[in-house]
């Protein structure tokens, strides 16, 4: 049983029995947003002609403007997709390169993503050049000189990361689209843990394209996520399904609008519900979704520290460079990954011996054995004391 569990808990439907320290992978919805979502499907069923063809336009604008006030853009400028990885597909799946040309990544880039590079440069006879971050890390100039050495004149887009998955490292992103842009090259952030987690200012910061899923810090239902693309590149851009909007006769909205808003027959209760989730966040401190982020920050670094003193190690990134995922990285291993997923063997011993869920990574570049943590409000820093008294003990 999880006898740590705090006040806030009651807001979530997690399992008592399970001492969850796992929000980062999937996030987790809280129980008025859940209920909000069940009322929309239910409108949705009583008519669904009057609900798709006559009242989801509105509903959309409705909540894609709310979501874009909160990440500093105008809501013509985004557009709904599912998750992060949807939006990086559609950016990099529009583009039109030459045989040669250069899609810079680095290597903290998040597995699913890189795969889509690789397939996309593959297509187009281009290539994929990461650049070498190293870990752990001493300062963020670290990050920005690894980018800029690896840029050449063949370099046609970057695909960082804003909150690397693996390391948890919040990536100097200002100052790389900017110097970036100095040199005619635009970039993609993957921000899967952006929204939610860190503030965001997304027309001021001048990036070109900005995925982030909503459904993570946001705690939306899952299949929520947000497309920006920079309005001077709208034109270039367009959805993976092409439906009707592709030959619309209408005037009223941008081309960008009609064919993002409806690719074809889905459930789009997700996205409805981030006005709800936002309002629903923004109530559990007095200071609002700032009071949480700064509130989450601050747990990510008690509890990596806790992990660390117990292990014997040092964080391996400054503390300025921590959002809400912090990664510490264990002793070696050389025990096999458990099949079928290639799970680490303390991760499985995690969960079925202390019903801890929390991740274990064995990161390939280089190969180091870390666990990963990403609190969220409902999380204790007893919860983190007591995973460190386990792991401490597993590893001795």
């Amino acid at each position: 049983m999880n006898t740590h569990r705090n006040s806030f808990s009651a807001h979530w439907d997690l399992d008592p029995s399970v001492t969850f320290l796992n929000h980062g992978s999937f996030g987790a919805c809280p129980r008025v947003v859940m209920q909000h979502q069940q009322e929309l499907r239910a409108r949705m069923e009583r008519e669904p002609v009057l609900f798709v063809h006559r009242e989801l336009e509105a509903l959309l604008d409705q909540a894609r403007a709310e979501l874009a006030t909160f990440v500093g853009c105008q809501g013509d400028d985004l557009a709904f997709v599912p998750n992060a990885t949807t939006g990086v597909n559609t950016v990099l799946r529009s583009l039109r390169l030459q045989p040669g040309d250069e899609l810079l990544t680095t290597d903290h880039e998040y597995n699913a993503c890189r795969n889509v590079l690789d397939y996309v440069a593959q297509l187009w006879g281009a290539r994929v050049v990461t650049a070498t971050v190293p870990f752990p890390l001493r300062d963020p100039q670290q990050i920005t000189d690894a980018v800029l050495d690896a840029v050449t004149s063949r370099t046609r887009l970057v695909l960082l990361d804003h909150i690397t998955s693996p390391t948890g490292i919040v990536q100097p992103i200002g100052p790389l689209v900017h110097s970036l842009r100095d040199r005619g090259i635009e970039t993609l952030v993957d921000g899967a843990h952006g929204p939610g987690m860190v503030p965001l200012a997304l027309q001021s910061l001048g990036v070109a394209y900005y995925t982030g899923n909503c459904h993570k810090w946001l705690c939306t239902p899952k299949g929520s996520a947000l497309l920006y693309v920079r309005k001077d590149l709208q034109p270039g851009i367009r959805p993976l399904s092409i439906s009707h909007g592709a030959n619309s006769t209408r005037t009223d909205r941008s081309r960008f609008r009609l064919e993002f808003d409806f690719t074809g027959t889905a459930d789009f209760t997700p996205f409805l519900c981030i006005p709800t989730a936002l309002r629903f966040l923004a109530t559990l401190l007095p200071s609002g979704i700032a009071g949480l982020q700064a509130h989450n920050r601050e747990l990510a670094l008690a509890g990596r520290e806790v992990l660390c003193r117990a292990l014997g190690t040092t964080p391996p990134v400054p503390d300025s460079m921590i959002g809400s995922l912090a990664s510490v990285i264990l002793p070696d291993s050389t025990a096999p990954m458990v099949p079928p997923h290639g799970l680490d063997p303390l991760q499985v011993r995690l969960w079925e011996q202390h019903r801890i869920e929390v991740p274990v990574m064995r990161w390939p570049q280089p190969r180091l054995r870390m666990l990963r943590i990403s609190p969220q409000i409902y999380n204790s820093l007893a919860q983190y004391e007591q995973l460190a008294a386990i792991v401490a003990a597993d590893c001795r």
